[in-house]
């Protein structure tokens, strides 16, 4: 599992786009998020919210960064999406958020 995650961080060229799906889904989005709090890569991260399927998820992050365990900065590393227009423009329009990791781990 984890080489496929490796070769997809390696081979995502334009970001990441996390479609609604299950446990697999949110695991890869929380790592893929981490790896970008860690500095490992400085790729766009959208959520494509269609019909609302990450509204909850959303609010838990939300709740989360409220009570201190997320930074306000990390909070911005995901960016959402609710439309496929939207999806290109945040994917297009990304901004790298400060107060991220810089660590330098390279393709081991």
């Amino acid at each position: 599992m984890h080489t496929r995650k490796r070769l997809m961080g390696q081979e995502a060229d334009g970001g990441f786009v996390a479609m609604p799906g299950g446990f697999g889904t949110l695991e890869e989005i929380m790592e893929i998020t981490t790896w970008s709090q860690l500095g490992i890569h400085c790729k766009p991260i959208v959520l494509f919210n269609i019909d609302g399927f990450y509204d909850d998820f959303i609010k838990f992050l939300d709740s989360a960064i409220e009570k201190g365990f997320i930074s306000k900065k990390n909070g911005k590393i995901i960016a959402v999406a609710n439309t496929a227009e939207e999806v290109i423009e945040k994917l297009d329009n990304y901004v790298v958020p400060d107060g991220r990791f810089t660590l330098q781990w390279g393709n081991q």
